[in-house]
């Protein structure tokens, strides 16, 4: 692995991941002008796919913040492990120098990013959990490359300026400074010509009936009337897995309204029922 000019890397894709034009642009953008990348969609758009596809075709480590609603910002750059230090210091059993307190720092995850000798890429992933405290402060973090560790009066400066991908579920909405600190994407559904595209990358030699009909069938189903869950990217390509690893299954079924393994797209019981209602009085299409 190699560190890379940051004028000449550029993104266009990766093995298992489509994308359009417009999204690559956005990304090269971003990195171009050392800016987060905020991408907000429904959930199934491939927002946190996209970091790893990032990772993958530039060959940069990934690490991962996953954001909770109860956490504060300092858990994501650095811990101070007092309570093993105490026991330490207590039963006096340990190899570490229970003096030094830099023994009992360990680096969160964009501290990790921030020491790590290669560049990496780092995904903020639904950033709309936190509160609007936490995000305001990361990303003067962020901005300056650079926070401090209290305990020790250490300031710990990024070796490498992360790749930083910040998705948001759109649950909550971002402040404004937030918001003007980024570049912005909105990853839309897949539309059916996408969608083949996006199948065939993953069943190249899927039988192109079996595709046509599934996906043709999978975007009826996500407008069915009552759906609080609609089955995104992913349950189709596993709903395809699954029919295709049935040895009885016929693609021209599909048109015929004979849908099995429903709870492959389905994950809610409300949801679930209703689909397979419909699919059992032969409504469907």
């Amino acid at each position: 692995m190699t560190n890379q000019n940051e004028s000449t890397i550029r993104f266009s894709g990766s093995t298992k991941y489509v994308l359009d034009s417009e999204l690559a642009s956005i990304v090269n953008i971003s990195m171009a002008l050392e800016m987060p990348l905020l991408l907000k969609g429904e959930p199934g758009t491939g927002k946190t796919m996209l970091a790893y596809a990032i990772a993958e075709s530039l060959q940069m480590p990934l690490i991962i913040l996953n954001v909770k609603s109860s956490m504060k910002l300092v858990e994501a750059l650095y811990q101070y492990d007092t309570l093993t230090r105490l026991n330490d210091s207590r039963f006096g059993d340990s190899k570490r120098d229970v003096s030094n307190i830099n023994e009992y720092i360990k680096m969160g995850k964009i501290g990790q990013a921030f020491t790590a000798e290669y560049r990496t890429v780092l995904l903020i992933d639904e950033i709309d959990k936190a509160d609007t405290d936490f995000q305001d402060d990361m990303l003067d973090v962020l901005d300056q490359m650079q926070f401090d560790i209290i305990e020790t009066d250490q300031t710990i400066k990024a070796k490498q300026r992360p790749v930083i991908i910040i998705t948001s579920n759109a649950k909550k909405d971002l402040s404004d400074p937030f918001l003007g600190r980024c570049n912005f994407h909105h990853i839309a559904f897949p539309d059916p010509k996408m969608m083949r595209k996006i199948i065939s990358v993953h069943f190249p030699s899927i039988d192109s009936k079996l595709a046509e009909n599934a996906i043709t069938a999978f975007y009826t189903m996500r407008e069915l009337d009552g759906i609080e869950k609609k089955p995104a990217t992913r349950e189709l390509i596993n709903w395809i897995r699954a029919l295709n690893a049935d040895p009885d299954f016929r693609a021209k079924d599909i048109v015929k309204g004979e849908l099995p393994f429903l709870g492959v797209l389905f994950k809610k019981s409300p949801d679930y029922e209703r689909a397979q209602n419909i699919t059992a009085r032969r409504k469907f299409f």
